[in-house]
């Protein structure tokens, strides 16, 4: 009989080391949806709805939440410990040999394929064993990830733990190799089931036991983050992948790898619930607020440009929101312009402080759309 205990999985003794091993989706008992949670569960539908709505009034939205998947793919690999920045990463898009980057930059690039590539195959193949291995051999494809097995499932033991710790010190021991592909094959089951839970809570459900499982040597937590926006999508919770958690995880650490532990130690799924939507709602209301600005800044820009600068300055603008970090060649090619032009309509909106020369030199300078990055930050 289960307990509230053993509500989640159960510890397990092999060789002397405590592993956890996760019982199958949905839980049972089942997830007690009384008032406060249900509360919870209302404020983050209404705000991702929100969120939702809201993208329908951007112009040209794939532009909006391709900055979006950066900012969440520096969001995310920071957590992992990187350093890079938005404009690292920006940076190199523009110049990929551009001098004095850190080395992990391409840690993020690859966090950014991943996305898209995720994005684009859930149109032929919905989220399955084989989807994540692909993500993940894209997440990890270079970088310090590179050494471990990308797009291949572990088959040894793993541990998480202080660097180089044995795993006698480890903080959390996954479940051990083969029980583990039983699991996996248990929550591709459960993410393509019908609709028996609110999609919220489906996608909490899955995030936790991914990250309970732990599949892979390296990248779970990115993978995992990963999945969130992806159910998200194929659920058709959100028309476009616009929401990221990645920087709620980072300011709540602590309690995320609480919430995690009190499911495994204690069965409280409730608890990691009310957590993950709070973030939900959170993190919905404020890339609402943050597209708001966006599309008030566009517009007040926008307006401005087209009666000093006519054509040419509303196109060299929209491709700003694509690439806010930009050179006068670039702008040359993208808009199939002459050289002086590209050169005249970016010094004039340098002159307006609409743009930044970020490098001092006077050749294969590099400028920046201060306001808009000032926005994603």
């Amino acid at each position: 009989m289960t307990t509230s205990r053993d509500r989640a999985g159960v510890f397990v003794v092999q060789d002397g080391v405590s592993a956890f091993v996760p019982r199958p989706l949905p839980p049972s008992p089942p997830i007690a949806i009384d008032g406060d949670l249900l509360g919870h569960l209302s404020s983050a539908d209404q705000n991702l709805g929100r969120l939702d709505g809201v993208l329908q009034t951007v112009p040209n939205p794939d532009l909006f939440v391709a900055m979006y998947v950066r900012r969440e793919a520096v969001l995310s690999s920071q957590i992992e410990g990187t350093q890079s920045t938005l404009e690292d990463l920006l940076a190199v898009e523009l110049e990929p040999s551009t001098p004095g980057l850190p080395d992990d930059v391409e840690e993020v690039v690859n966090y950014v394929d991943a996305m898209n590539y995720g994005i684009d195959r859930l149109s032929t193949l919905p989220l399955s064993k084989r989807l994540i291995r692909e993500i993940h051999a894209q997440l990890l494809r270079t970088g310090r990830g590179a050494a471990r097995t990308p797009g291949e499932f572990r088959t040894n033991q793993h541990w998480i733990g202080p660097d180089g710790a044995p795993i006698e010190q480890a903080t959390f021991v996954p479940r051990p190799v083969p029980d583990m592909n039983r699991s996996l094959d248990d929550i591709e089951r459960f993410m393509n089931e019908e609709r028996l839970l609110p999609v919220l809570v489906h996608v909490g459900l899955v995030h936790a036991q991914f990250e309970t499982i732990h599949p892979f040597l390296d990248g779970n937590g990115r993978v995992g983050r990963l999945l969130i926006t992806f159910q998200l999508v194929q659920r058709e919770a959100l028309h476009r992948p616009l929401l990221y958690l990645s920087y709620y995880f980072k300011r709540n650490r602590a309690e995320y790898y609480d919430r995690l532990t009190a499911v495994r130690q204690a069965g409280d799924w409730e608890g990691w619930i009310r957590f993950f939507l709070r973030g939900v709602a959170e993190t919905a209301a404020e890339a609402t607020r943050t597209a708001q600005r966006i599309l008030a800044l566009r517009e007040q820009h926008r307006d401005a440009i087209q009666a000093r600068l006519g054509v040419n300055g509303v196109r060299l603008h929209d491709l700003l929101f694509d690439r806010p970090l930009v050179t006068i060649n670039l702008v040359k090619d993208q808009l199939g312009i002459s050289f002086g032009t590209a050169n005249s309509l970016v010094s004039q909106l340098e002159a307006d402080g609409l743009l930044i020369e970020t490098t001092g030199r006077k050749r294969h300078r590099i400028f920046r759309y201060q306001p808009y990055l000032d926005l994603l930050r």
